[in-house]
């Protein structure tokens, strides 16, 4: 279905989801730097800027408690956090690299085991996506077949248009359900025309090349001048819309305490360390190794996709300039 919505009538339909009691989730600027948070208010969303962080954390965030436990003499009592708690949430302003890894979490959180905190949000939220009308020499969705366009992942996608407004497009019935349901401030699409979209200047990779270079090449040498740099930090994996490693501590007394899950990232020394003391991946360039044959090779073995999306935020955090979308290109030339 196709509709038109102007920028004060988006404006409008959020602020009366925010009344409604909904997690509004979107874009603002948060000490300086943007980030997805819930609004108070449409006044606080900013719709040109790619967040510093993706959107993962409105379904994953950095950390939740999954129960919670208190002992009194011999007595422990246990308790569980029900995720039918979660909110109702609309996730405005999603930039298309990030909306098109939700489906790839998707299947990593319903695959052998259903995590029910990721599946219980993911069911609770609409996802209103936005064409990208700006890049920069980090952007590189088309090298990895997406586009600035890209509706996968979006409910209800926003297309900006010369003059203001947006013309509006569902995808799913959740994006259907919310035209209809909001139907006084949409209209029937006009003739404007559509912003320009951004241009990421990479060229596309030849993904099936660049996973058949990995499938024979675990030991290459390469591997020692491709990632001889990485320090191993995470920030890569922390700004990634489509990594998903996490690990489950628990934290407290022995009187009280709670069980969390915490974001993990493959980079990390004690990723794969075992209690024996041996660690397979004792060399940081096998652990960035890792990193590029999960992302084009392991995952694609498992679901047929690329987890990589091309949204460019580790090349611009990686704080000693590791540039994967320079490997990946090189590696589609071996």
């Amino acid at each position: 279905m196709q509709t038109y919505i102007t920028q004060q009538n988006l404006n409008t339909l959020l602020d009366k989801l925010i009344a409604e009691g909904k997690r509004v989730v979107a874009p603002r600027i948060s000490a300086g730097t943007p980030l997805y948070e819930p609004l108070k208010n449409s006044g606080e969303m900013v719709m040109d800027q790619l967040p510093r962080r993706s959107a993962k954390e409105a379904f994953f965030p950095v950390c939740e408690d999954i129960m919670s436990y208190e002992k009194e003499g011999q007595q422990i009592t246990l308790k569980d956090i029900d995720p039918a708690a979660f909110p109702e949430t609309v996730l405005v302003g999603v930039h298309p690299c990030d909306a098109a890894a939700i489906p790839v979490l998707d299947a990593v959180f319903s695959w052998d085991y259903r995590d029910e905190f990721f599946l219980e949000r993911r069911k609770k939220t609409t996802i209103i996506g936005l064409a990208c009308t700006q890049s920069d020499d980090a952007c590189f969705c088309t090298a990895v077949g997406l586009s600035p366009a890209e509706p996968k992942g979006s409910d209800l996608f926003l297309t900006p248009l010369e003059g203001g407004g947006y013309n509006c497009a569902t995808y799913s019935d959740k994006g259907e359900a919310l035209v209809a349901g909001n139907n006084e401030l949409f209209s029937e699409p006009g003739g404007a025309k559509p912003l320009p979209l951004a241009e990421p200047q990479t060229a596309k990779f030849d993904l099936k090349k660049v996973k058949a270079w990995l499938d024979e090449h675990f030991e290459d040498p390469a591997w020692d001048s491709i990632a001889t740099r990485c320090v191993g930090c995470g920030a890569c994996a922390f700004v990634c819309p489509a990594c998903h490693c996490f690990d489950i501590v628990d934290e407290g007394t022995e009187k009280a305490g709670k069980r969390r899950k915490s974001w993990d990232a493959c980079g990390f020394w004690k990723f794969t360390h075992h209690a024996s003391g041996h660690n397979p991946r004792d060399m940081q360039p096998k652990r960035y190794r890792n990193r590029i044959m999960h992302k084009f090779k392991y995952y694609d073995d498992k679901f047929g996709q690329t987890p990589c999306t091309g949204c460019g935020r580790c090349i611009r955090l990686c704080p000693v300039g590791i540039d994967i979308a320079a490997i990946v290109e090189e590696i589609s030339k071996k």
